[in-house]
């Protein structure tokens, strides 16, 4: 029998745990007025939600649009997942399909794993040889998930030793009020690290002043506790000395 949409989301439904469904619920703060209001979740851990969307990774896009819109997460989950496996195999215009039903859905790629697990695999991953002004533009949008897949695409450019393009999108974003940009900031900074500690020691030095506590604690993680603590106190002037590339 051919895979169809209706049978994920029955495979999905069939492994449903109301118990973890509600703690999913106040972990990815659903409630009124938090990020991911009214937000539903079947309680399905991240390894089977993926062995079972993976077994539908030929669905067509008009029903990955269909999963997408639903109001289950784990419906989401699935075709974002299966989005990723389609880009991964694909080349050219397919590529190009891929990537713009992706940028015009964002709407529907509403919490903070689904960005995490589908931004650098789809477009972090297309930007690879492309201009990076759309990172920009969306670091630039009014939609919390756009601006965090501005900054959580370009880990699959910091994987390639390219780390600028992180650097000015954290910068643009040093200003947000939202706590998921904060961390979002703050991991991938942590992971220029990875590339040149002394290039991220430069722009801490730099925008130390503007740096949200939380992003600031994250880029640092890797850091040895005694450096954590006086860059956490203020103390700046022994960075550029103490660190290698």
């Amino acid at each position: 029998m051919k895979p169809s949409r209706a049978q994920l989301e029955r495979d999905l439904a069939a492994v449903a745990d109301p118990i973890r469904a509600a703690h999913s619920a106040g972990f990815f703060r659903t409630g009124k007025g938090q990020y991911a209001e009214g937000d539903r979740f079947l309680g399905i851990p991240v390894p089977i939600q993926r062995t079972i969307a993976l077994r539908y990774r030929d669905l067509p896009l008009r029903d990955i649009e269909r999963l997408l819109a639903s109001p289950l997460h784990e419906n989401r989950f699935a075709a974002l997942a299966i989005l990723v496996a389609q880009y991964k195999r694909s080349a050219g215009e397919d590529r190009d399909r891929i990537v713009t039903f992706y940028l015009a859905h964002t709407s529907r790629v509403n919490n903070w794993d689904l960005v995490d697990t589908s931004a650098p695999y789809i477009l972090g991953d297309y930007l690879r040889d492309r201009p990076r002004d759309l990172l920009d533009r969306l670091a630039a949008s009014s939609t919390l998930w756009e601006r965090r897949i501005a900054i959580v695409s370009t880990l699959a450019l910091i994987k390639r030793g390219e780390i600028e393009d992180t650097f000015r999108i954290a910068a643009k974003l040093l200003p947000d009020e939202h706590d998921l940009i904060h961390k979002a900031v703050g991991w991938m900074l942590r992971e220029t690290g990875k590339v040149s500690r002394r290039a991220l020691v430069k722009f801490i030095s730099t925008h130390y002043k503007r740096m949200p506590r939380t992003a600031l604690r994250y880029a640092i993680e890797r850091f040895p506790p005694r450096d954590r603590e006086r860059i956490l106190a203020g103390d700046l002037d022994y960075l550029p000395r103490s660190t290698t590339a």
